[in-house]
This record gives structure tokens, sequence and C-alpha cells, in this order.
């Protein structure tokens, strides 16, 4: 038993096996086999290595003859470790000695061999590793033949453990089947963090070499909560774990229980509006059984990831439509396609630029791409006519972006009307503030839009130039900074000055620790990540009161370092809500 530790990024225990997708999603269903099966196993993995040898030297002839002798000589070199004596030795003997199945001596062996080759780093052998991980994915798919399981179309609960997942991965996730995320990469703010919240699905991020040390089929314990994984526990531990699971569900559906029928309230009657952040309509059910009282981000590039083609405009408006119609009255805001970064659709985008953060996303690539963007508005205006509709731009960094995309939205509202189609011509129109130029410059925007909603993970990104996927820097990525705080002070000062509404969306509306900051810095709508969040969230703003959370927000503002801040921060909480941080 092994117990590593990451970054706590969704909360929750899930105990089960490991899926490692960095073996192209090969999945190990069993790892030992009876003395009688043994030989039948050798003579199974000795096919898989001639057939292997046999297709590597078919590739070998088939590029020296058609480009380059260089690249059919990798193919060879690859041809030639499967048939090396003492590689295949080792590999029998796992069987013969431990009992293996093929499937499992080959991760094993293979694994053993990729520790050795990484440990000096320097040496011509570190340059090999990838070598070693083709051969692991070509004998496991030979092997497994029609048992191989793919990430989307699992046929059991799994634990899902990669050294990264993009977007269009995390996207593919089926929550039945997915139960825990164990991923070497990533900080508190990477998409497979958020997608895991939005989930409810227990996750740990920057375990930076997990996925290296597996084998599929592993027994795996997440402790989201702790940013804890125990590899290969004991009876125990499982039962240790276990009883805390059940116990944590239990005090889940007390407090849901407790406060589901009760307003998000403070002591001295300042009403907060508690929303969801949602990836697909699916998910909105879910939300609403946790008492959100709307939509406050719906992400709609999730619906374009996961197809082959972007999704018309009769696809998508099904889509809002439906989701509209599920909440009855209640508000929804669809923000446009948030493409570009690490985020591109199949067949379409650039992955290469060298600085896609700081690159054409968000609306700077929807400007550059008119058709995506016009189909989206016209979908969303078509779905106007059947609720409470808000639309939202974002990563909007100048005035002059707003309007040429209000202008757009103009327009197709101009074809409705000389149509005579339904729609809503008072729909709110609002942007999200996510970098220091638009909080700055937040009262001119103000008086372009209907509302600001503040995406806090790329406000901190982007304000302290830390890459938020990237585990080496994410202990640098601090909500508390104080000139991210005075950023959002500036923002809802401004709204304020201009009688709009402004809701905070990022992932620190999903932190219990900053709530009581937020409300005290005016923040009056909360959009948060994972519904289950609420009823802690609603339990802690009904255990506050508005004008000392005031007064004290104000005070961490002077606050000269992050570490100054969240002392005070911490403080300030227990004090003010001991009923949830005694």
């Amino acid at each position: 038993m092994e117990v590593l530790k990451g970054i706590p990024v969704s909360p929750g225990i899930s105990i089960g096996q490991a899926f490692l997708l960095d073996t192209e999603g090969v999945r190990i269903p069993e790892h030992f086999i009876r003395d009688d099966q043994i030989e039948h196993e050798v003579s199974r993995l000795e096919w898989a290595l001639n057939r292997g040898q046999e297709e590597l030297a078919d590739l070998a002839s088939q590029f020296s003859e058609k480009t380059s002798s260089s690249i059919g000589e990798i193919f060879m070199a690859h041809a030639g470790i499967l048939g090396d004596s003492e590689f295949r030795e080792s590999l029998y003997d796992r069987i013969r000695n431990k009992n293996y199945t093929a499937e499992f001596a080959v991760s094993r062996t293979i694994r053993q061999w990729r520790k050795i080759f990484e440990e000096d780093p320097q040496s011509l052998f570190a340059s090999r590793v990838a070598d070693l991980d083709d051969l692991e994915r070509r004998l496991l798919g030979l092997l497994l033949g029609e048992k191989r399981e793919e990430l989307e179309s699992l046929r059991n609960e799994v634990l899902l453990v990669a050294h990264d997942l993009g977007p269009s991965e995390t996207a593919s996730v089926d929550p039945e089947k997915v139960k825990g995320f164990a991923i070497d990469a990533g900080g508190p703010t990477s998409h497979t963090a958020i997608i895991a919240r939005a989930l409810g699905i227990p996750a740990v991020v920057g375990l930076e070499t997990l996925s290296n040390e597996l084998s599929g089929g592993d027994r795996l314990i997440i402790d989201g909560t702790r940013g804890l994984v125990v590899v290969n526990p004991d009876e125990e531990t499982v039962q240790s774990y276990s009883k805390r699971r059940d116990e944590a569900l239990e005090s889940d559906k007390i407090l849901q229980e407790e406060v589901a029928d009760l307003p998000a309230e403070t002591t001295d009657g300042r009403r907060i509006t508690l929303l969801s952040n949602i990836d697909s309509a699916k998910e909105i059910s879910r939300a609403l059984t946790y008492g959100a009282e709307g939509i406050g981000l719906f992400r709609t590039e999730y619906l374009f990831l996961l197809g082959e083609e972007a999704p018309d405009e009769e696809a998508q408006s099904e889509t809002y439509i439906g989701a509209v119609e599920e909440l009855d009255g209640r508000p929804i805001v669809i923000r446009t396609l948030d493409l570009g970064a690490d985020k591109f659709m199949r067949g379409r985008g650039d992955p290469t630029e060298k600085n896609p953060f700081l690159g054409r996303r968000s609306i700077r690539y929807c400007l550059d791409h008119p058709d995506l963007l016009r189909t989206q508005l016209r979908a969303i205006v078509r779905a106007s006519a059947h609720g409470n509709v808000k639309v939202m731009f974002p990563l909007i960094t100048t005035a002059d972006e707003l309007i040429k995309a209000k202008e757009m939205l103009a327009e197709v509202q101009a074809e409705f009307e000389e149509r005579g189609e339904d729609y809503d011509p008072d729909m709110e129109v609002g942007i999200m503030i996510e970098v220091p130029s638009a909080a700055i410059c937040a009262d001119c925007l103000a008086r372009e839009v209907d509302f600001f909603s503040i995406g806090t993970n790329d406000l901190i990104q982007y304000t302290l130039a830390i890459d938020r996927a990237n585990e080496h820097v994410a202990h640098l990525y601090k909500p508390s900074h104080p000139a991210v705080l005075r950023l959002i002070k500036m923002t809802v000062d401004a709204a304020r000055r201009a009688d709009i509404d402004v809701s905070l969306c990022g992932e620190m509306a999903s932190d219990v620790m900053y709530a009581t900051l937020l409300v005290g810095l005016g923040i009056e709508q909360f959009s948060v990540a994972p519904p289950t969040i609420l009823p802690e969230i609603k339990k802690i703003i009904r255990g506050i009161e508005y004008s000392t959370a005031r007064e004290s927000a104000l005070a961490i503002l002077e606050s000269e370092s992050p570490e100054e801040a969240f002392a005070a921060l911490q403080a300030k909480v227990k004090e003010q809500a001991p009923n949830v941080f005694p």
C-alpha cells in the first residue's frame, strides 16, 4: 500500500479500479491467474510478442521505402526490443513465478524499465521512455483485442488516472462510469478540476508521476477532500474510507434538508442569490435539487468539443430551449463560445500558438470566426422567447470587442424582427470580467451592458501571471492576493455606480472559505461550480452579518501579501461563522 499526496480539487471519497488513459484507454480486466493457466498465458504473450515484431518490421519496411530510413530504423529498434531474450524472459518470469496475466506482466515490466530509464534524466536511456510507452500500447492492444475499453464507452465504474486531460476528453466523461479523477498535472482551476466539481466527482490533481506507476485495474482510493490517493490499499484502509464516505454523504443529506427551503440571507437581511455553473443541460436537475435559483454560467463550448463538427443552429437551439424550459422561469446566463487556448474543436483552431492563453481565444476567436458566433447568437435569441435568458460574452478586454459583439447580436435580433419570429427584445447582455484591463476599465464597460460576471479563474491567472493548469506553479495561484481582491472590489464598485448587477462565477465562489469575504466585498450573486456546495454556502451566509462582513472585507483589502490576507480571512471566518468553521 502506498499513499500519495496531490492537490485536492473536488471533495469526496471514491474507491475502485484504476483506468489508465495514458495507455490509450486500455484497461486490464484481470491481474492474476491460476497455476493451471500459466502455460496458456505464456503462449498468449509469446504470440503477441511475435505479432508485434511482425507489425513493426512491416512498418519499418514501409517507412524506409516511402520516406526515410531513419524512421524505419526506429521501428526496427522497437522490433528488436520485442525479440530480445532478456526482455522476453523478464515477462515470462512474472507469469510463471507471480501468476500474472500476460497483460499485467507487460504493464508491470515496462513500467519497471520506465522507472530505470527516468532515474537519470541525462542518460541516453531517458530519451527512450516514449519508445517503451509505444511498445506497451502495442502489446496491450494485441493481447486485449476486443476486450479493449475506451473512455467514451466504459462498461464498468472506474477511477480515471492520466497524466493530463484535455477539455474534449474531460467533456466525454460519463459520470455514471467515472467515479474519481487522479491526474498528474493540473491545479485547482484546471479543466479537470472544474468538471470534477461540477459533476460531484472526487478528484486529486498535481500527482506528478502517478500514471507512470500504476497498471490498469490497480485498486485505488481517491480522497478529494484531503488530496490523497491510496494505491492498492489493505482491507482495513478500505473499510475505514468506506465508513468516512458514507458518513460524509449522510451529513451532506442532512445539511441539504436543513436549508433547502430557506433563503440565502444574512442575519441583518441582505439577500444573496445562489446560482450554479453548468457545462451541460443534463446538470440542471441536479443543480435545482441542491437549491440553485438558476444558472449563472452555461459553458456552451463543451457542446462544440464532443463532435467532429460544430453543432448547427437547430441542435444548439434544441439544447438551449430544453434548458430554459427545465428552469421554468428561473434565469439562465448563456456564455458564448470560449474556444482557443487549450480548447479546440476537432479540425478547427490552431493549437500551435506560442502563447495560446494570450492569443486568439474566447471573444477574439469568435470575432475571427463570425460564422460560429452568428449561428450561436441565433440559437440563443431563439431560446430567449421561451424564458429568462441572458447572453454573456467572455474575455472582453476592450470596449471595441464588446461593441462588435453587440452589433452582431443586434443584427441577429433585427433578422428575427423582420421575419416576425418570437424572441425577447429586452434580453439582458453581460460580459465576464476576467482580465485586469476589464476590471480597471469596468466603469466604461458598465455603460454598455446590463450585468457583470467576475470570472476569478482567469482573473487570478492573468493578474498573477500564473498558468492555472500548471502543477509546478499551482501553489502561487492565490485568490487571497491583494491585487485580485482589489480588482474584484473595483468591479463591484463600478457596477454599483452604473446600477447594474454583478455576480461572481469563478471557482473562488465555490470555496466556502471565501464566502464571507465576497459578501463583504459586495457580491450579491454567487454562481458556483459544484451544486453540492450550495447548501454549505447558504448555511454560512445565513450565519453572518453583512455589516460585519463588509467591515472585515475592507480591512482585509489593506493586506500587503496573500498570506497576510488569508490569515486575516481565516480569523474572521472562524469568528463570524463558528458553526461552520469551529
